[in-house]
């Protein structure tokens, strides 16, 4: 794999068991690429590992006077200068492109899982370690798969080294031969205790980007309360513990660091005594000793590569780990045990159900028939949400195990369970709009080109959730020469726009894509009782013949559906229009019109519903 041909087409199903089989994952799928950058890094090495021997020989071939020798070892050393460059450069080439072909690699299974888990992810990983896996921790996993194949080669001439001095000068080569591998694992003992605060500072780190995440998503309203400070407060004390961590994790790499500078040195003086009491006793020659020192001093550039690995692998190491743990995430059981990606036993040997098939949940006896609007109204905002999900096929896998609206029996859409279908195939027929949409930045006309049927367009779905201040408002803060709303820009996830015109602009767009089922999560929790009731009557009058289901409590769209569920401990507790059960149903008058226990007590004639009646009936006329 080549840097041009990213991406992959199919970047592979990754080994998520743990961290370091993701990385053994990772190394297997750049056998062809390890290989060379191992080949150029043994070049490379062998050139720097044999010009001491070389320079030996031109000592000797001076002190003998010996012109033709000298020769011949000047043209030695060019031979070997042009294999270290060559070595070097090519080294060089082919491990950059193993970390970046890495790093690609992992930003693709991420991507993947990304928009297989949907709004599932961030509720399953907090948003910090998200951004933290798909930034930094990629980038040091990638340094590790790129770091592994030059300690290889540098292996490779250590070893070279020590069994070349073991024949041309035994008596020092065996001091070399017992000091080098001292110095190469001399750090070791250190290694787990830098690791643990390598850990610690990312641990740190990742909740001061979580923090800085919320707060910047949150900034609208920070601002709006006053607790922008209180905010900044508590980031930078994060800021100061990530920094304290930081400290005490480079200590300790200072010390290792330290320890491969004074036993290299160490060792270069020993030889250096050693080998001048032999040239003084005529046991060796002083070319020898020339070579012997000047193969101890180069020695010192691969053994840097073991310091490196050491810090490669633990940097690595729980990156990988975070990174498999979303990875190994699930959109369900049953999408687990079918292997490949999670997107759904047999991966699309189950055809998708004909056009109107009901909703059906087993686990919660909700049915929404096809073609119809249904309202289900939940007493508890984190059942419904979570209920939301469930309904699109995705539910939580590690929340609500003993909930209705957790782990279960799938949702079945026309008889056919959606985790058995493709994953894209599923998400066609069913759309979850959550109480929380993200708008992506980009003009109005982009926002708007997502999948769809076509049956419905951006003008009719932009009436029908009431977007016409919005697009005003967008058009006004647009520079000179934009006339059309549809190019005016929207910032980073809406953050221009306020929380009902973002609401508005998320519906709209769910509305283009004209999914056989849609699911909408509070779609009106942030605009005024005028607009909501517009909104209800378009979403009603635009969805004529399509399966709608919103999970709210607003009695004016309640009014509005054809059917209202009301759910109860996790089940359905009862079925009927919005008045019919606002007349007999004493839970369900409690939920939607937010009585305390008292006034649950009082007999139906004292609750003035005739009066709310009249309200409705004046917002309906109104509107």
């Amino acid at each position: 794999m080549q840097i041009s041909d990213l991406p992959y087409p199919d970047p592979g199903v990754p080994d998520a068991r743990s961290g370091p089989r993701f990385l053994l994952w990772l190394g297997r799928g750049q056998l062809g690429g390890q290989l060379k950058s191992l080949c150029w890094g043994i070049l490379h090495f062998s050139g720097i590992a044999g010009l001491p021997y070389a320079v030996g020989l031109g000592v000797d071939a001076v002190v003998e006077r010996d012109a033709n020798r000298l020769l011949l070892v000047g043209a030695l050393l060019l031979l070997i200068g042009v294999a270290i460059s060559v070595g070097d450069a090519m080294l060089h080439r082919t491990a950059v492109t193993n970390w970046i072909t890495a790093a690609a690699r992992v930003q693709q299974l991420l991507a993947r899982k990304t928009a297989e888990l949907g709004s599932a992810l961030t509720r399953r990983v907090a948003a910090g370690e998200v951004v933290a896996v798909s930034t930094g921790d990629v980038e040091k996993i990638g340094w590790f798969v790129e770091a592994a194949s030059r300690f290889l080669a540098a292996v490779f001439a250590v070893v070279l080294v020590c069994v070349g001095l073991l024949f041309y000068a035994p008596e020092l080569g065996v001091v070399v031969a017992i000091g080098v591998p001292l110095i190469a694992l001399a750090a070791l003992p250190l290694l787990p205790r830098a690791t643990k605060r390598a850990d610690i500072q990312r641990e740190k780190a990742g909740k001061a980007t979580e923090l800085a995440s919320d707060t910047v998503a949150g900034l609208r309203v920070l601002r709006g309360i006053g607790g922008e400070e209180l905010f900044l407060g508590r980031y930078r004390e994060a800021s100061q513990e990530v920094r304290k961590a930081a400290v005490r994790s480079a200590r300790m790499w200072a010390l290792i660091s330290a320890i491969q500078v004074l036993l290299p040195g160490a060792l270069l003086i020993t030889v250096v005594w050693y080998g001048a009491t032999l040239v003084v006793d005529g046991r060796i020659a002083v070319g020898e000793l020339v070579a012997v020192f000047s193969a101890v001093a180069t020695l010192l550039y691969p053994l840097r590569h073991f310091e490196e690995i050491a810090m490669a692998y633990s940097f690595s190491r729980p990156s990988a780990k975070r990174a498999a743990r979303v990875l190994s995430l699930t959109r369900t059981d049953a999408a687990e045990a079918a292997g490949e990606g999670g997107t759904g036993a047999g991966a699309g040997a189950v055809e998708a159900p004909a056009a109107g098939g009901d909703l059906y949940d087993p686990q919660t006896g909700l049915l929404a028939p096809a073609g119809r609007f249904t309202a289900v109204v939940c007493g508890d905002p984190d059942l419904a949400g979570r209920l939301a999900e469930r309904l699109g096929g995705h539910p939580m896998d590690d929340e609500g195990k003993d909930d209705a609206a957790g782990d279960g029996p799938s949702v079945l859409l026309g008889g056919i369970a959606l985790d058995e279908l493709a994953l894209d195939t599923a998400r066609t027929l069913v759309l979850v709009q959550d109480k929380d949409p993200v708008l992506l930045s980009g003009t109005l006309r982009e926002l708007f080109d997502v999948p769809a049927s076509g049956a419905v367009d951006s003008g009719a779905a932009l009436t029908a959730a009431q977007c016409a201040d919005v697009l005003d408002a967008l058009l006004q803060s647009a520079p000179d020469g934009v006339d059309d709303p549809m190019d005016a820009r929207i910032t980073e996830r809406g953050r221009s726009l306020s929380g009902g015109q973002r609401q508005r602009l998320a519906l709209a767009r769910s509305l283009v894509t004209d999914p056989e089922v849609l699911v909408l999560d509070e779609p009106t929790s942030a605009v005024d009782s005028h607009t909501e009731a517009r909104i209800a009557d378009g979403v009603a009058t635009l969805r004529t013949g399509r399966t709608t289901v919103v999970l709210a409590s607003s009695p004016l769209l309640l009014d509005r559906a054809d059917r209202v569920v009301l759910i109860d401990g996790g089940t359905v507790a009862a079925v009927g229009t919005h008045r019919e059960l606002l007349h007999r149903e004493p839970l369900y008058r409690a939920v939607v019109t937010r009585e305390t226990d008292e006034e649950q007590q009082r007999p139906l004639a004292r609750l003035e519903l005739t009066e709310l009646e009249e309200a409705l009936t004046e917002i309906e006329e109104s509107a």
